[in-house]
């Protein structure tokens, strides 16, 4: 069975305010992608069947807008889970990670950060891909792991710049 992995980054957080790094909110901008990132996500029909998301606020508030239009289109179960792991800046931990995922998901998405998801889609595909706040990468895999060098990408963007280009056109 083939698998497919969806790395979300969070959106654009908010600098102006005086916390943590794991605390920082989004910003209005985040705020306003996110949703547009779920709803691409339905209309491509990449509902996940499992989401690990990252602890930080503005992975969790990121999460809280995707989740709508995807669990509108979900047909079957979506298991999401909080992992601490996920709050990471190193693509190797990210490997890890998904090492843990058990076999019968088919259709993972990862919630977090970067630069750990540019070196994780690196490690997996052996391609560097840039992922932008509120961007997407849609890898594919050919049987149930998620094996250094396997994963062939089917697409990586940020939708909010796409709708941004059909509204101007």
């Amino acid at each position: 069975m083939a698998r497919t992995l969806i790395l979300l980054r969070h959106g654009k957080s908010d600098w102006t305010q005086p916390v943590s790094d794991r605390d920082r909110p989004l910003a209005k901008r985040g705020r306003k992608q996110a949703p547009i990132s779920g709803q691409w996500l339905a209309e491509q029909g990449l509902i996940p069947n499992f989401v690990v998301v990252s602890p930080a606020v503005r992975a969790q508030q990121t999460w809280e807008r995707v989740e709508e239009p995807l669990m509108a289109a979900a047909q079957d179960e979506v298991r999401v889970q909080t992992e601490e792991w996920a709050y990471t800046f190193a693509g190797s931990d990210l490997m890890a990670l998904l090492e843990s995922i058990p076999d019968p998901v088919h259709t993972v998405m990862l919630v977090g950060h970067n630069p750990a998801f540019e070196e994780l889609a690196e490690t997996l595909t052996g391609d560097f891909v840039r992922i932008k706040t509120s961007g997407l990468v849609v890898l594919d895999f050919p049987d149930v792991g998620f094996t250094p060098g396997t994963g062939r990408l089917r697409y990586a963007g940020r939708p909010a710049d796409e709708l941004d280009e059909k509204e101007s056109a």
